[in-house]
Order: C-alpha cells, then sequence, then structure tokens
C-alpha cells in the first residue's frame, strides 16, 4: 500500500488546542500537529510517521489512534502520557512540526492558520539533549541519528 507522508514547519498561535484538533479531525486522513522544538528535524519526523503506520500495517501498533502512534513513534517511547508532554501542542505562540498521512487538503488548511517555516524543523540540539535524556549514544551518533535509533528500537523511556 502506498503512502503519502509530508511533513512542514509553521510558527503560530493555538488559542484552543482542542479547537484546532476538532478542526483537523475533519479531514480524511491524519494531520499530527507537534512541538517543533522536541523534533530532531524532517528525516527524524518522517522516521516516526512510516514507523507508526507500518506498526497499524502490522498490528502492533501501541494506539487505536494514528496521530497518537505518530507521536509515540517520534518520541521513541510506550508512554502516551510523556510523548504528549514532550511533543504535543499548547494554547500560545509555538513553533509546530506537522506529519500530514494521506491528507492532501490539510496543508492548504494549516497554512491559512499558521505561519509556513520550515526553519523551525532545525533541530536545537542541547534542547533535545535535554528533554530525551541523550548520552553516549548522541555523541557517537549525533541527535537526529540517535532518537531515529530509538523509533526504530521504540526504547522505553523508563
Amino acid at each position: 500500500m502506498r503512502v503519502k507522508i509530508e511533513v512542514a514547519g509553521y510558527r503560530g498561535r493555538i488559542g484552543s488546542v482542542e479547537g484546532i484538533l476538532s478542526e483537523l479531525r475533519k479531514f480524511r486522513g491524519t494531520v499530527q500537529l507537534l512541538d517543533a522544538r522536541a523534533v530532531a528535524g524532517r528525516d527524524h519526523a518522517l522516521h516516526g510517521a512510516l514507523h507508526a503506520v507500518r506498526a497499524f500495517e502490522r498490528g502492533n501498533n501501541i494506539s487505536s489512534d494514528t496521530g497518537i502512534e505518530v507521536c509515540l513513534r517520534i518520541a521513541g517511547m510506550r508512554q502516551i502520557s510523556r510523548a504528549l508532554e514532550l511533543l504535543g501542542i499548547r494554547e500560545g505562540e509555538m513553533e509546530i512540526c506537522a506529519v500530514l498521512i494521506d491528507c492532501d487538503e490539510g496543508l492548504e488548511f494549516l497554512d491559512s492558520r499558521f505561519q509556513r517555516d520550515d526553519g523551525v524543523l532545525e533541530p536545537d540540539e542541547e534542547y533535545l539533549r535535554r528533554v530525551y535524556g541523550l548520552g553516549t549514544e548522541a555523541d557517537l551518533l549525533g541527535v537526529e541519528d540517535a532518537l531515529i535509533e530509538r523509533t526504530t528500537m521504540l526504547i522505553i523511556d523508563s
């Protein structure tokens, strides 16, 4: 099965998390908004989204919701509350990483709500080291590759 995955960066103000999520649920496909600061770049987001899609295909998904599965896979952990704490959107000004899976009209909607800025996808390695508790694996592999490896292995954050 062929799946279309897109990743885009935005800057903007979220007035109501539930309000924006309600609007996004109207679209066919999946639109997952994430805190861009906790994403180590476009490849990290794409890798997590692809692993989420494959988890559903194999039947070993952790969540019944594709967007939450994307969040779990990007975070590289099984704990939904912790993954949402790291990657979830919040009210106010923020940098947003949007992951769209089989959702053609989602980008147009997001472009009308937020300012497109793929620069927010550039990783802040010190921030990522701190929030993910990265140690020697980041020294050996680099931050982005260490987080991609966590996605692949789905290391449980304990």
